[in-house]
């Protein structure tokens, strides 16, 4: 992978598997990364804190329950209480890209 490239995707990290270990089958590592990545989503979901040593911890947010006001016809309607994935990187990982 290029250094100037700042992401990684889904398609990249399965290239870059691939290509460290070559033996393995496209399918085996697309279904590993599958896994992994379903994993993280139930850990977050069931209030778990996940955390990856050097890169960082992903945690659950909740969001209160608020009103909004449709500024077209003045409608004031209400959202519930919301959650959203939230993720703070390790000292580690920052002190590399700095």
């Amino acid at each position: 992978m290029d250094d100037s490239i700042n992401t990684l995707n889904k398609s990249d990290l399965i290239i870059q598997i691939e290509r460290k270990f070559g033996d393995l089958d496209q399918e085996i590592v697309v279904d590993a990364i599958d896994l992994l990545l379903q994993e993280m989503v139930n850990c977050i979901a069931l209030d778990k804190r996940l955390e990856i040593r050097g890169f960082g911890v992903f945690t659950k947010k909740t969001i209160r329950p608020r009103k909004f006001i449709n500024p077209k016809t003045k409608t004031v309607s209400y959202v519930g209480e919301t959650a959203t994935m939230h993720f703070k990187s390790s000292d580690k990982l920052l002190s590399t890209h700095a």
